[in-house]
């Protein structure tokens, strides 16, 4: 079974005009940061715009998507790559994601002993 990405949370690292546009052709709703002096622009592809519109209003913005909640996982990320180093050992994808996955699963259980 397939995980479906139905909307992403970013900063304003990935507010580019290429990033709007994947996001759109595979319908998953963007909530990125964009820059407070950007405009509609007819070269953005629509979610852009509509970004940059409901940003007029920041902190609206802000609390709409949880964007203050990002913290959250960045902790969580913080605090696995403090305990088990940010490089990954495997060579093969499969392997990688086997490996990412037994990280998260051994920090999950340390944190449910403390």
């Amino acid at each position: 079974m397939k995980n479906r990405v139905k909307g992403i949370l970013a900063d304003g690292m990935y507010n580019s005009k290429k990033n709007f546009k994947y996001l759109s052709r595979n319908h998953i709703k963007p909530s990125i940061k964009t820059r407070s002096n950007s405009k509609v622009e007819s070269t953005n592809c629509q979610a852009r715009n509509m970004s940059v519109i409901k940003q007029a209003n920041l902190n609206r913005w802000k609390r709409s998507v949880s964007y203050g909640h990002m913290w959250i996982a960045e902790t969580a990320f913080s605090s696995i790559k403090r305990m088990f180093d940010e490089y990954i050992a495997a060579r093969k994808f499969p392997n990688m994601v086997k490996e990412i996955f037994l990280k998260a699963t051994l920090y999950n259980m340390f944190n449910r002993m403390t």
